[in-house]
């Protein structure tokens, strides 16, 4: 009982659409409520608030950083990149196996 105490269950991961992600940005831009408020008021955490508002900004050009299409864009490379990886790894497995063969 004792150990349990103090501690929250995490939140399950939850996704929100983009629009909904831009009108949360929009309540906090106006300025009538603070982030801490439009989060509680959407039963959000103020972390995931803050990292819209941010991104937000950078990819109107307010702050530097990826935009979100660059970080698409770089997420599409690195898994792409991985694949690749894997397959080489595979030709040069099968290359090894028949090199054995061959002799």
């Amino acid at each position: 009982m004792m150990e349990s105490m103090g501690k929250k269950k995490p939140r399950p991961r939850r996704s929100f659409t983009p629009e909904f992600k831009a009108e949360i940005v929009e309540l906090c831009r106006r300025g009538d409520r603070s982030i801490r408020e439009v989060a509680q008021d959407f039963d959000l955490t103020e972390t995931a608030v803050r990292q819209w508002v941010r991104q937000a900004e950078v990819d109107a050009g307010q702050r530097d950083g990826l935009t979100s299409s660059e970080r698409e864009e770089l997420a599409a490379l690195r898994r792409e990149n991985q694949r690749l990886r894997q397959d080489v790894d595979i030709l040069k497995r099968a290359t090894a196996f028949f090199a054995k063969e061959t002799r």
